[in-house]
This record gives C-alpha cells, sequence and structure tokens, in this order.
C-alpha cells in the first residue's frame, strides 16, 4: 500500500509501505478516508520530537481519522465490513494498573497512532486497529466529521474535568482546533462567557462568529489587564490550549480564586514556569489533560445531533498526494488555516 512517511525535518514522501494484517479475532482492517493534521504531527514535521519522542526515519505519522471497514476479525461484533467509522487513535492494553483505575489514557503500554516508538500513524491507504477503536457514524455525518471527533473528544473530556459549565466564566488562551474543541463542548454545555486569546487575528475572528463573547491578541494588547476590566470577580476556568509561557502566566492573572487553570496545549519548551505567590495566595489549582476517556462517542453524538457545529474547523482540504502541501500551510499559519484535511 501506499504510505505518505516523514523521511526528515520538513521533508515528506509518499512510499511502498507494508499491508496492515488481521493478526488477531478483534482486528479490523480499515481504508482511510479522511485524515486531520494535528499540531502534534507538526511537532514530528518541524522538529522530529515532542519532549521524548523523537522520530526514526521513515515514519509515518496521522492519528485523526475517519475510514471505512473493509474486514473484521472472527470475534469482531460492533462492526461489519462496510460500515463508516471515526476512528480513536490510541490502544491501551487493558491490564495494567492505569487501566485497572479506569485510567486508559496514561497506559502505561499505551500505543497510540503516529506516536515514534509505539505503532505507525494513518497517513495511508489501511490501518488495522482493534474493534474498541471503530465507532460506527450515521450516514449524514462526514468523514471530516469523524476525524474532527478526535480533538473534539479532547475539548469534551477537558470541560468535563474542569467546573459544572453552566453559566461559567470561561477563559480559552490559543484558539487552534484544541481550543474551539473547548470552546463548542462548554458552549453546548451552557457555560455563559467566553473570553479568548490568540495571536492570529482570523482565529480570533472566527472564535468570534462561533460564540466568543470576547476576543484579544496578546501581540497587541495586555489581554490579562483588558479581561479582568471586563470581569472584575475574575473568570471560572481557564484553559490553555498554546502550550506557551505568557499564556500560562496570563491565565493565573485572569482566574479568580479558587479559579481552575486546565493544560492543554504542548509547550515547544520542556519546561513552563508559573508565579507561585500569585498562584498560592489564589489557591489556584492545576489540571494537565491528557487526551481523554471514553469521550469519542459523546462527541461523535454533540456532532450528529447539530448541539456542536465542527465545520468551521475544517478550513482546508487537499488529497492524499498533496498531503506535504497541507504539512507546510499548518506549520506557517498560512491562509487563516483552523485544520487541513486530507482527503483519500
Amino acid at each position: 500500500m501506499k504510505a505518505m512517511v516523514l523521511t526528515g525535518i520538513r521533508q515528506m514522501e509518499m512510499m511502498e509501505w507494508p499491508d496492515p494484517m488481521i493478526t488477531k479475532d478483534t482486528d479490523v482492517l480499515l481504508k482511510l478516508e479522511a485524515v486531520g493534521v494535528c499540531g502534534s504531527d507538526i511537532h514530528y514535521y518541524s522538529t522530529g520530537r515532542i519532549g521524548s519522542q523523537v522520530v526514526q526515519f521513515p515514519y509515518p505519522v496521522g492519528h485523526e481519522s475517519g475510514g471505512t471497514v473493509v474486514k473484521v476479525g472472527d470475534a469482531v461484533k460492533a462492526v461489519k465490513p462496510g460500515d463508516r467509522v471515526a476512528i480513536e487513535p490510541a490502544i491501551s492494553c487493558g491490564k495494567c494498573d492505569q487501566c485497572l483505575e479506569g485510567r486508559p489514557n496514561t497506559c502505561r503500554n499505551i500505543k497510540f497512532l503516529g506516536c515514534p516508538g509505539q505503532i505507525d500513524g494513518c497517513l495511508s491507504e489501511y490501518i488495522v486497529m482493534p474493534e474498541e477503536c471503530c465507532f460506527p457514524i450515521p450516514d449524514h455525518m462526514s468523514f471530516a466529521e469523524a476525524a474532527i471527533s478526535e480533538p473534539l473528544a479532547i475539548g469534551v473530556y477537558a470541560v468535563k474535568q474542569s467546573i459544572p459549565m453552566k453559566g461559567a466564566k470561561v477563559g480559552i488562551l490559543g484558539f487552534g482546533p484544541i481550543g474551539m474543541s473547548v470552546l463548542l463542548p462548554a458552549k453546548a454545555y451552557r457555560a455563559e462567557t467566553f473570553y479568548v486569546t490568540d495571536k492570529i487575528d482570523d482565529r480570533l475572528q472566527l472564535a468570534g462568529e462561533v460564540g466568543a463573547s470576547w476576543t484579544g491578541n496578546p501581540d497587541k494588547i495586555d489581554v490579562a489587564e483588558a479581561i479582568n476590566r471586563e470581569e472584575k470577580m475574575q473568570l471560572d476556568v481557564v484553559f490553555e490550549c498554546c502550550g506557551q509561557q505568557d499564556a500560562v502566566d496570563n491565565a493565573l492573572e485572569i482566574l479568580k480564586p479558587g479559579g481552575k487553570l486546565m493544560l492543554i496545549g504542548i509547550p515547544e519548551e520542556d519546561n513552563l514556569c508559573f508565579k507561585m505567590d500569585l498562584m498560592r495566595r489564589k489557591e489556584i489549582p492545576v489540571v494537565n489533560v491528557r487526551r481523554q476517556i471514553h469521550c469519542v462517542q459523546e462527541a461523535l453524538d454533540l456532532i450528529a445531533d447539530g448541539r456542536v457545529d465542527v465545520s468551521k474547523m475544517n478550513t482546508h482540504n487537499y488529497s492524499f498526494k498533496d498531503t506535504k502541501a497541507a504539512f507546510d500551510l499548518v506549520e506557517g499559519y498560512q491562509d487563516g488555516v483552523m485544520k487541513a484535511m486530507i482527503n483519500f
């Protein structure tokens, strides 16, 4: 089969790659139909690593995907050939202490699509995944929407891990796909006010279109001062979605005492610092969000029922052969891109 493979820093080629095979009774062979380009894919593309996870070239990345079932193992009951599915990219072992404690997202033996040292990504014609990673989608849902359910599930999980949303005053610092994936379910769950920041004005405009009450560019204004001027009692929760030091600093400034800080963004640096005096005096709890736990179906239901509209997230579409152009577009934040989708 053909796969789009990283061959070096900012280098990508379409190559012949081994055909995936069903080896277990619970395996499902899938034909890829759509793959979203994620910020983590761009980290591997532009730097060859995320923290300790280092790419050994050549290597296919990609993990946000929707596809069609081609063949199933003998024990598979949830899906059948011809079914259209969203694909959960994380395979947990189900046996370690983390899995047994209900934390498959921190499984000690996790295998994640497109994660170096674990398993190949899904920028290929076919993949094999376990039955539990395949979620049937309704006929009216597109494969692109199925792929977007992956980041949306992270947003759903982050929102559920934070505070009750009804009437909440919410900050979202960084409005890429993850920031939007937080805002959309938080809005569906009846948060009251959204303060959104980003350093790209096109994204701030988009934030306003999908529900932000206030937007600001931290490169142009003092966003902490501006938000505190608007909200004298400050915010109930802040979702840090860009992994940048100035966003963490601003989050602590705009949170009310006892407000909750949710860290979702992947930092470019190995270390971030916290203003501990401010954090201690405000008694700010911090929660790191590691993907999601059992939120894929909830994300799909939100899309299917029309409670969440992800159409504005998918801003650009590319063919499989033009995948490198999609990566270059996303890496350079060109043309107002939010999410580039690879269509097979």
